[in-house]
């Protein structure tokens, strides 16, 4: 009978192992499932606004709307004389400017003579080989917009002219 009980005490120290085993990779599962749905839910809500914060969130402005564009015609029209190549030569320029702040454009209307005598100086200097060119005509573009922005941060504080536009451009 010796020899009957000998795997029966066998056995019993398996049958613990295997529990303990069971039981600690149970824990372990539990544990990793938890710690799964805990990181889970705390980057998802974590991006979620509070209560509060919606309603500040609400009043806040989303994006800056743009105003409408206001024109403005620089009337009479430009003419000015130049030298080119010994022969003198004729421009008349009609100009708008515009703008999109009507209280700004009405504050610079007060300087216009100032910018009148500012870009009949400008058209004088010009070369008639370079405004025969497409290229020519819209650096003349550039450069009176950035005239009349220059006049406007002096006399205003704001630059008030997004472009100037040619609406009328003859040479002779």
């Amino acid at each position: 009978m010796a020899k009957a009980s000998a795997p029966a005490a066998q056995e019993a120290p398996v049958k613990k192992n295997r529990m303990k085993l069971i039981l600690i990779i149970t824990v372990a599962l539990l544990l990793a499932v938890g710690l799964t749905g805990g990181g889970v839910w705390f980057f998802l809500l974590k991006d979620k606004p509070e209560q509060g914060d919606e309603a500040a969130a609400s009043t806040a402005p989303v994006a800056v709307v743009r105003q409408p564009a206001v024109y403005e015609e620089l009337m009479p029209p430009f003419v000015v004389n130049f030298q080119a190549e010994g022969r003198s030569r004729y421009m008349q320029v009609s100009l708008a400017l515009m703008a999109r702040d009507p209280q700004q454009l009405a504050n610079l209307k007060v300087h216009m003579p100032a910018l009148r005598n500012q870009l009949v100086m400008l058209f004088s200097s010009q070369d008639y080989a370079e405004l025969n060119t497409p290229l020519g005509l819209d650096m003349l573009k550039q450069k009176v917009t950035a005239s009349v922005q220059q006049l406007a941060m002096r006399e205003t504080g704001f630059p008030v002219v997004e472009q100037v536009l040619f609406t009328n451009f003859v040479m002779q």
